[in-house]
């Protein structure tokens, strides 16, 4: 199946020649335009995130596996305690700074100086260097050194340096435990477990087991440093508690017999370690108390009662006369006898004598119970009284007792003064004989203040390096760095890509653009010559390209056809020589009266392209050296007539800019539809620019992506310099596969396939 070629059509062609400002860019950034640079971008982007994968994935496969082995502890734990020695020896405080302490007692270098003797890990290659065998590179290196000093001049021999001194040894040996213990500390970490009192031991080896060994010797070290400090300080707290238990029982001892021959002078008799007088003092007021409370409440009782009756309260309100048997006994007949008045009431009238007895015996038991009543309030002022009479006579019993022990206590006080002194004795005494003998106890229970909550096992799989996470982490910087060289790419972008950046630089119309053929590098050097494709593929959208193009340029000015027409470039090698000779061909095979001339006096590429074998052309009869019917030729398939240029080894400079070119355009005017002058690049040659302002219109070609954006803008500014009527701008070479990835609005390739044809 032939090949086939999309075409974008102007929808109108703007009249005038360049537009005044430039088509402003709205700036946004849109989803198809991301997706459009990724698109263009694939393969760098592709090739940046590969080589950046691969480094990594390379990086990460030569790194030496290491291993962690983590085992833990728990320090400060609630345990059950066999005696408590107090301030002589405390455990570790249960909080949260005690815990932290302890992590950096771990750490510490004495505690990591014990761990180096117990593995010997001076004699381990893994932590001294200087036991490694020398690797291939070291081995190089000292046989060029070797090599390097047997060139040098023979020296005469040095004696040997003396043995170093005890000194240089010590140093020597302690550097090297330095550097033993910053090699462990190095490959350790200790970590506390959460807001727990659990502390993490973690250590990194290449050997597995060196690791395992690793953690698990820190952590017995650690219990063992703990109970090394409890019995050394257990064994010097005994020691001194035993001295002063001896002294202070001589003192206690003392205290006590001054104090029994002072109490015998004074005859103060004691019982239970108080006297007989203080005794019976504390019994008169635990007597005196409870009498007191006894008349407060009998003295109560009666204002209440007479209280009531003031008032004229019912039997009902006065307690004492609810705890009366007789008082309730009364009420009782007292209800029976209401019912029953009050039902003969009901059934007679109040002179019967039935109603009269029952009222009668009413009025007899309500006097029983006020008489009840007087004998209760008589009863309770009689306990009163008795009550007071008691209070008084403890009273005086205790103010009597009070005035003895008043004058016993003067004759007392230095009595009082060697009493405390013999108590403070015996007091700190005791506390010193029980502190002597719980830390004999503890000299054979003593505990570590932590215990080993789990070993660490030999670890199976190496913790460094994770493979998969470098792995990761390496899609991750290569698609960074994909995405960034990307966007550096496309921001430092700067070839034409699409007609809307063409009119947004050029500030003049797009006129179409000109596919590239089939397995072609370029219009000059393709397998297909294009001239001869547009003639055997009338219908494709090649052929179609150059209809567009010859319309636009025709109908570029509605008020005035465009008979003469200068194609121009701003560098060579864009496409312009080959769209010429085309153009010239489609106006041709149109019906159009064409003629091209070839003005590029440098490389007659339009004559060589059109196989024209001239032995005149245009020069000749510029300088009247032939006549125009000789020096023009004409193209056997398409009619098309062509003003060459022979290769002629000097040319004037001022060759367009004579009355002679000025009169040979109108005279071709007046014979021709349409006269088209393939020019030089506009950049490079000054009689291009000439030209330009001796012709209709100007169609300025750009390459695509290959043209950039300063030299299409620079060709404009000449152009409006010049005053030149610029038809638009055409863009060549462009690859309709590929379009869609710069053009914002461009079709598809697969578009117009149903209606353009190759055949």
């Amino acid at each position: 199946m032939n090949k086939v070629y999309s075409l974008d059509v102007p929808a109108a062609y703007p009249q005038g020649s360049i537009l005044q400002q430039p088509i402003e860019n709205d700036g946004l950034v849109t989803l198809k335009r991301v997706i459009r640079a990724i698109r263009r971008r694939l393969s760098l982007l592709i090739a940046v995130f590969l080589l950046t994968f691969a480094a990594v994935a390379v990086y990460a496969y030569q790194l030496k596996p290491r291993y962690t082995a983590t085992a833990s502890v728990i320090v400060a734990t609630p345990k059950q305690k066999v005696i408590d020695i107090g301030a002589v020896l405390q455990g570790l405080p249960a909080d949260a700074a005690g815990v932290d302490t302890e992590a950096e007692v771990l750490k510490s270098r004495s505690l990591i100086a014990k761990v180096v003797d117990r593995l010997d890990l001076v004699h381990n290659p893994d932590f001294n260097y200087s036991l490694r065998p020398p690797t291939a590179m070291q081995k190089n290196i000292a046989q060029i050194k070797t090599f390097i000093k047997s060139l040098a001049p023979h020296k005469r021999a040095v004696a040997p340096p003396p043995p170093p001194s005890p000194a240089d040894v010590a140093a020597n040996e302690k550097a090297l435990m330095n550097g033993m213990i910053d090699g462990v500390l190095g490959s350790i970490l200790i970590n506390r477990h959460g807001p727990t009192y659990i502390i993490e031991i973690s250590a990194t080896n290449g050997n597995p087991k060196m690791a395992a060994d690793l953690a698990n010797t820190i952590a017995n070290v650690y219990l063992t440093n703990q109970l090394d400090t409890k019995f050394d300080a257990t064994r010097r707290a005994k020691d001194w508690l035993d001295g002063r238990v001896t002294a202070m029982r001589q003192q206690v001892s003392d205290a006590e017999s001054r104090l029994e021959a002072r109490r015998a002078q004074l005859g103060a008799l004691a019982a239970g370690g108080t006297t007989l007088l203080e005794q019976g003092i504390r019994d008169l007021n635990s007597q005196l108390s409870v009498a007191q409370g006894e008349y407060g409440a009998e003295r109560a009782k009666l204002d209440n009662l007479n209280t009531q009756l003031r008032l004229g309260k019912g039997v009902d309100a006065i307690p004492e006369a609810l705890a009366s048997g007789a008082i309730m006994a009364l009420r009782g007949q007292q209800s029976d006898i209401a019912r029953k008045k009050a039902d003969l009431q009901a059934r007679y009238f109040d002179t019967h004598p039935d109603v009269v007895a029952a009222i009668a015996q009413e009025e007899d038991i309500k006097r029983r119970i006020d008489a009840e009543l007087r004998r209760l309030v008589a009863s309770l002022e009689q306990n009163v009284v008795v009550s007071r009479a008691k209070v008084e006579a403890l009273q005086s019993h205790l103010n009597g007792a009070k005035s003895e022990l008043a004058s016993s206590n003067r004759g007392s006080v230095e009595l009082n003064d060697l009493q405390r002194d013999a108590d403070a004795s015996s007091q700190l005494y005791k506390e010193f004989l029980d502190r002597f003998k719980q830390t004999n106890e503890l000299e054979g229970i003593t505990e570590a203040d932590a215990l080993i909550n789990s070993e660490a096992p030999v670890p199976r799989y190496p913790s460094y390096p994770k493979t998969s996470l470098n792995l990761a982490l390496g899609i991750a910087l290569g698609l960074a760095l994909a995405a960034f060289v990307g966007l550096i790419v496309e921001l430092m972008d700067n070839h034409l890509s699409s007609a809307e950046e063409v009119e947004q630089v050029a500030g003049a119309p797009f006129l179409g653009q000109i596919p590239l053929l089939p397995a072609a590098g370029n219009f000059t050097k393709a397998r297909v010559k294009p001239a001869e494709y547009l003639i055997e593929k009338p219908h494709s959208g090649f052929a179609e390209a150059f209809r567009n193009l010859r319309a636009s340029i025709m109908f570029a000015d509605i008020d005035k056809a465009a008979k003469t027409v200068a194609v121009v470039s701003s560098l060579p090698d864009e496409g312009k020589t080959s769209m010429t000779y085309c153009l010239g061909r489609m106006a041709a095979m149109s019906g159009t009266k064409t003629i091209v001339i070839d003005g590029d006096v440098r490389r007659r590429q339009l004559t060589e392209i059109s196989g024209v074998k001239a032995e005149s052309g245009l020069l000749e009869y510029l300088f009247g050296e032939t006549r125009l019917a000789d020096a023009i030729a004409i193209d056997e398939k398409t009619g098309l007539h062509i003003l060459p240029l022979t290769d002629r080894k000097h040319t004037p400079r001022d060759v367009f800019g004579s009355r002679a070119f000025d009169a040979l355009l109108n005279m071709l005017q007046q014979t021709y539809d349409l006269i088209i002058i393939d020019t030089g690049p506009i950049l490079l040659l000054a009689e291009t620019r000439v030209v330009t302002r001796k012709v209709d219109q100007v169609v300025v070609c750009a390459r695509w992506r290959k043209t950039n954006r300063g030299t299409l803008r620079e060709t404009m500014k000449i152009l409006r310099d010049f005053n030149a009527n610029v038809a638009g701008v055409v863009l060549t070479f462009v690859d309709l596969r590929k379009r869609s990835q710069y053009a914002y609005s461009a079709s598809s390739y697969k578009t117009y396939s149903k209606y353009y044809r190759n055949d």
